[in-house]
Order: C-alpha cells, then sequence, then structure tokens
C-alpha cells in the first residue's frame, strides 16, 4: 500500500447529511447545473440524483469508530451540525479540523472595499496613519448610503485600527469591529515615504522588493508571506460569519481577495484593489462570484504594477488596471493618476475560489 510504503499519515473525511432540505438545497444549487442535466428541468434533475444517492446507500459503507479504531478520521454531519474527531494526529490533520469546522454553506456575502483616499495616498506616500483627504470623505458618504440602502441582514462591519478605515466606515448602520489584523502591511523604515524617496535612500532594498514582492520584507517591517499568516484568524472568523463588510487597505484586500479567488501566490502582490469601489464576494458551488461597484467619487490611482526592470519607477506595462466607469486619468503632482468617473461601473465574474485583538462597539 503506498501510505505504508511512504510512511504518509492517512487522515478520513467524511461527510454525512440527513437533513432532506439540506440534501435537496444543495441539489438544486450544484448538481442541476453539471453537464448531467444539461436541457433536464429543475423537478426531474433532482428526482434523478435523489435516485442516485438511494443508489449510493446500497454500496456505502461509513467509516466506523469501533471496527476501524486503528484510523484517523474525522465526520462532518448536516454541514457542520456535529463533528466528530478520531484519533488526528500531527499539525496539518489538527489544521485540517480547524478548517473544516469553522467553513459552513449558509448563502453569504463578503463586501470588501479600501478606506476612503487619504492625505497620504494624494501625497504618494506609504503607510501612516493619516486622515481621509477632502474625496476620501466623500466616499465615506457614499459608501454609508450604498451599504445602508442594501439593507443586508446580520451585516456586521470590521475595520482596521487605521483612522482611515475608521472615519470610512462612520456612516454605515451596522455593528463594527476593529481588528488590529487588518492594519495596513508594516512598511517599517520606508513607512510615510514616496516610492521615489525609498529609491533614493534604500535602492538596493527598492530594487529586492521588485525582485520579489511576495517575500520581501521591508527593514523593522512586514513581508506579504508575514501578512498571509496574520491573516490566518480573520479568514478563518470570515469563513464562520454570514454577511460581513471588511474595510481594510490595499495589502490586506489582496490577501483576502487572492485567498477567495484562489490565486497563485506569485500574483497576489499585484492584484489590482482601487480605491472607491466595493468588491463583493458571494461564495457558490466550486468558486466564488465577484461583482466590482464603483461608487463614482474619484481617487488618485495607487496599483504599482510589476515593473519591467526591476528597481525603477518609470517602466510599468501598466500603472494599473482601469477602474470600472472610469472615462478619462490625468496625473497630479504626485505621479499617480487620477481617475474621472462620468458613469457607474458595475462588473461581475466567478472564479474557482494566532490570536487577535478585537474592539467591539456600535456604529
Amino acid at each position: 500500500m503506498v501510505v505504508e510504503e511512504m510512511q504518509y499519515k492517512l487522515f478520513y473525511i467524511e461527510s454525512i447529511c440527513e437533513d432532506q432540505a439540506l440534501i435537496e438545497s444543495n441539489i438544486r444549487e450544484v448538481k442541476i447545473s453539471s453537464p448531467d442535466y444539461v436541457g433536464v428541468s429543475a423537478d426531474d434533475a433532482l428526482k434523478d440524483f435523489l435516485q442516485r444517492i438511494d443508489h449510493y446507500k446500497l454500496q456505502y459503507q461509513p467509516l466506523d469508530e469501533e471496527k476501524e479504531d486503528h484510523l484517523s478520521f474525522m465526520k462532518i454531519y448536516n454541514t457542520g451540525e456535529k463533528v466528530v474527531v478520531h484519533k488526528h494526529e500531527g499539525h496539518i490533520q489538527s489544521r485540517i479540523v480547524y478548517y473544516l469546522m469553522n467553513i459552513h454553506v449558509a448563502p453569504r456575502s463578503i463586501y470588501l472595499t479600501r478606506h476612503g483616499e487619504s492625505e497620504h495616498n494624494v501625497k504618494g506616500k506609504i503607510g501612516g496613519d493619516s486622515s481621509l483627504s477632502n474625496r476620501g470623505l466623500e466616499y465615506r458618504d457614499a459608501l454609508a448610503n450604498y451599504i445602508n440602502g442594501q439593507n443586508i441582514p446580520k451585516l456586521r462591519v470590521w475595520t482596521s485600527w487605521m483612522k482611515r478605515t475608521i472615519e470610512t466606515s462612520s456612516g454605515i448602520e451596522a455593528p463594527q469591529e476593529r481588528w488590529k489584523s487588518l492594519n495596513e502591511i508594516d512598511a517599517g523604515v520606508c513607512e510615510e515615504m514616496t516610492y521615489a524617496e525609498i529609491k533614493a535612500k534604500f535602492p538596493s532594498d527598492f530594487e529586492a522588493r521588485d525582485k520579489n514582492k511576495l517575500r520581501y520584507r521591508y527593514p523593522r517591517g512586514e513581508s506579504y508571506q508575514d501578512l498571509i499568516a496574520r491573516l490566518e484568524p480573520v479568514i478563518m472568523e470570515l469563513e464562520r460569519q454570514t454577511n460581513v463588510l471588511v474595510v481594510a487597505h490595499q495589502a490586506i484586500l489582496r490577501c483576502l481577495l487572492a485567498y477567495f479567488m484562489d490565486n497563485e501566490l506569485d500574483e497576489l502582490p499585484y492584484v489590482n484593489v482601487p480605491l472607491h469601489n466595493v468588491i463583493k464576494l458571494t461564495p457558490v458551488a466550486y468558486g466564488c462570484k465577484i461583482e466590482y461597484i464603483d461608487l463614482e467619487i474619484p481617487s488618485v490611482n495607487t496599483h504599482r504594477g510589476k515593473p519591467l526592470v526591476a528597481g525603477t519607477i518609470e517602466d510599468y506595462p501598466e500603472q494599473g488596471a482601469p477602474r470600472n466607469g472610469t472615462s478619462s486619468a490625468n496625473s497630479d503632482s504626485s505621479g499617480f493618476r487620477v481617475d474621472d468617473n462620468s458613469q457607474n461601473g458595475h462588473a461581475a465574474a466567478t472564479v474557482g475560489g494566532a490570536s487577535d485583538e478585537v474592539h467591539v462597539g456600535a456604529s
């Protein structure tokens, strides 16, 4: 047996569903869209698949805690209503159990948005804890109007500890939580500097980050890999929640989007997360539906694409993917592009999909 030859640790996962309503809901949401049922009505597909389940029952042998006492396994009843873990061992199996105990299949949406344009964004500075610019304040009001108008049931709002995210969420009528884990990537000695200043003062570091943006760690700061580890508790809690709006920062939302979109790790640091957009994620079977809602408030474009030559500022294949509804772009004094939106942009696509201090307060 391969497991014995290679000395692998085998861990079985068994999902048992006895709730007929859950079964029928799953069939209607997942199975009837499969190639097997092209051109078949939903009711006929449901009836056929229920017959398949009856056939499976005749052959299926469930794990038995007494007869198979030597095995490591996990049994999940009714998508998490009850969980039995038997003789799990090692770090990886513990992580699998932790993950599967936190996910659920209830319908929900996760809303992501960056803070409104900040004073540092306008000046081209990274990091820091600046307040919103005048356009950022406009976005604060537009975001509150949009979210409050959606009447999202059981919505919770999560922000970082930074002023710009707290200011952005201030008008939203929903319970709010402040997560230190949602703070922007720590740029260390480069905090509150422009890219031109970093290149002039730390040229070797500037080039090193361009060569390996995922793993490069700012001196006395963080790397994207550090962020991924920092955000694990946030992701697990997101998997447990119903509807959540996360108001955070560019690097943070890149990590969250990469997780839900199943991006390659090396693509993660270059995911485009434009200012003044709401990104709606709706988990669906085998993936995640993504919608970008542009709230039509102009802002600088802070997306820095991967340069053609490491260590340069000007030579990019793109300065940032155009925002939905963008009709023109002009440069301001910082070298960032300013998007002037003349129409509402809305796009949709379907893609494959440690402790923290939390402060809770009403909005």
